[in-house]
């Protein structure tokens, strides 16, 4: 996946793989200890349940030994057959009531943090939205939000269980028995674990370039179908069907790789666990021939043996499982990770309600280093006033709506709203403040009344129809047979350029903002409609401050100042008639957009 500058910078830093296990804990620590009355009751389920499980094997160790008697029949220990049904349950019960009780935290961890990240990436720049990839984002975040789950799960009270459990049987073994049984016991652990860490380790790389090719052949998907019309146009489909099984190859081949090195460690932590078992039962079988230890203890250990040794597998398999969720989740904390471009200042204070006045003072503007966009631009828009921006493609005119909009900080000078540096407003009163109707309207997949009332989720549904009238959509929508209620579907792609326009500009009508931006406004509209919505749109900017970007200029003829740019420069300003009168660059436009129209005409 691409990253920006910044995101590429942030992973540079990132801690050692052996310490960010421990770094993700301590981050998801403030989300569960929310709840540390479930958790630590929690605990105390796990702890007797733990308890139990390892008392079931001491009281059938006596049940045996009570049964290899001469009167084994009428000496049958009944009490102890009720104590270990009783000592059966007791596990399984403690041990559900542990996951009831924690069920609840894990779920609202995951959600919170998930909020977390989704609220993180709305707050990035537009420069990282604009280099990111949809695709490769998403199966992160899912990837991600699922590992969440399973990490808390497993290192809270799965790790440590196995732990407890592990602790008591190594107890009780060296509390009744030879201390050979715990040697052997604590050898084959520690080859096992050993074994588990480093091979786990390795692994580490083949799981990473596994997610790695994933992401990339789900961005190659989505980018594909996002484009559906494209590729239909040009015949590409099996173009397009052969550069994503390009990823699929790449993703199979680290796949394959990740299940058989799997396979490999599953069989040697096998062998070190059957040859831990024959030692100890070879122990145990030598004491009994020799006397020192009854049946019920042979039996005694073999339950142990299996308490031991299916926990210590558990073990393992957590382990691994850990291993990979923190390398899952690892693209989701890089998302974290990446750092604002634009954030508040400490002493931002909100925009006050009332009429705005706008002025660029010499400002300079690059997207890149090494091309600079504006070369200080300086105008004003009075409160009220209308200014309209002309010029050609790459002039410029759409930087200014997004400076306004502060999606990006400016290089040099001032860009001041009501005499405030706007760097020293809060970003969600600024644009709290502004209505824009963009070029490329994109629509969310939902109803044509969703999208509209999105500029002012609780605008009744009076308000949402009179700002379609406004728009001139109200006819169009009434003639569908679903109304208002018409998906628009992906990204609006079932609306014409035309009519997905006129619902960008009823959804700024129903925001009523006391600034107003048109970039490009009715671009995709036909003559006829475009005249009479640009009536609707000259009564909707009346006692707005307005800034007009466009490019037919028999739009903006009536703006109170028309600015033309070139090259990043305003090259000439002043009224139409002045302009016209000025026979310079936009007198140039007009007279060649007049030829245009003629030709459209005679035609």
């Amino acid at each position: 996946m691409r990253r920006s500058s910044t995101s590429a910078a942030a992973l540079d830093q990132r801690p050692p793989a052996d310490t960010r296990l421990w770094l993700t804990v301590n981050k998801l620590v403030p989300y569960l200890w929310q709840y540390k009355w479930r958790v630590l009751l929690a605990l105390s389920c796990l702890l007797a349940a733990k308890l139990a499980t390892v008392a079931v094997p001491l009281v059938f160790k006596d049940i045996i030994d009570g049964l290899n008697t001469a009167q084994q029949a009428l000496s049958l220990p009944v009490l102890l057959l009720l104590l270990y049904g009783a000592l059966r349950f007791s596990g399984a019960l403690f041990t559900e009531l542990r996951e009831i009780l924690f069920a609840r935290v894990t779920q609202r961890a995951v959600r919170r943090i998930s909020l977390e990240v989704f609220r993180h990436l709305h707050e990035l720049s537009l420069r990282f939205h604009l280099h990111r990839e949809t695709g490769g984002v998403s199966r992160d975040i899912e990837r991600g939000s699922r590992s969440i789950s399973n990490l808390i799960s497993y290192t809270l009270y799965s790790i440590l269980p196995t732990l407890i459990e592990i602790g008591l049987v190594l107890a009780i073994l060296f509390a009744r028995y030879d201390s050979v049984f715990v040697l052997i016991a604590l050898a084959s652990l520690t080859i096992y674990v050993v074994f588990t860490v480093k091979v786990s380790n390795w692994r580490i790389s083949i799981r990473r370039k596994v997610n790695e090719t994933d992401s990339a052949a789900n961005t190659r998907a989505i980018d594909s179908l996002i484009n559906y019309e494209t590729v239909k146009y040009f015949n590409n489909e099996e173009y397009e069907a052969g550069r994503y099984d390009q990823r699929m190859r790449e993703w199979e081949d680290a796949a394959t790789r990740s299940r058989v090195s799997l396979s490999w460690l599953n069989l040697g932590q096998q062998l070190s666990i059957a040859l831990g078992v024959t030692a100890m039962m070879w122990r145990a079988a030598s004491g009994v021939v020799d006397g020192s230890m009854t049946i019920g203890d042979l039996v005694l250990v073999n339950a142990f043996l299996i308490q031991l040794y299916m926990p210590l597998n558990f073990l393992g398999v957590v382990y691994r499982e850990i291993r990979q969720a923190l390398t899952d989740i690892e693209r989701m904390f890089d998302l974290l990770a990446v750092s604002r471009e634009v954030a508040d200042a400490p002493t931002a204070v909100e925009l006050a309600a009332g009429p705005v006045f706008i002025r660029f003072s010499e400002v300079d503007f690059s997207y890149e280093a090494n091309r600079q966009i504006l070369h200080a631009v300086d105008f004003s828009v009075p409160a009220g006033g209308t200014v309209a921006v002309v010029g050609e493609s790459g002039s410029g005119k759409s930087t200014l709506a997004r400076l306004l909009y502060r999606f990006y900080d400016i290089g040099s000078g001032h860009i001041l709203v009501n005499g405030t540096d706007l760097r020293q407003l809060t970003q969600a009163s600024l644009r709290a403040a502004i209505g824009i109707v963009p070029q490329d309207t994109v629509l969310f997949n939902d109803s044509i009344y969703y999208n509209i009332q999105y500029g002012r989720p609780d605008a009744s549904r009076e308000e949402v129809l009179a700002a379609a009238a406004a728009a001139q959509l109200s006819r169009f929508v009434e003639q569908l047979p679903d109304g208002y209620e018409t998906r628009v579907g992906e990204r609006g792609l079932k609306l014409s350029g035309g009519e997905k326009q006129r619902v960008a500009i009823a959804r700024a009508l129903l925001k009523n903002p006391p600034v107003l931006i048109f970039d490009e406004a009715t671009s995709a509209l036909d003559s006829k409609t475009e005249k009479a919505i640009q009536a609707s749109l000259d009564n909707a900017a009346r006692g707005r401050t307005t800034l007009v970007i466009a490019h037919r200029l028999s739009t903006i003829m009536n703006a109170d100042e028309i600015l033309v740019m070139d090259a990043g420069r305003i090259v000439e300003r002043g009224s139409h008639p002045e302009l016209l009168q000025a026979a310079g660059l936009y007198a140039q436009m007009w007279t060649l957009q007049q030829q245009e129209e003629a030709l459209v005409v005679a035609t």
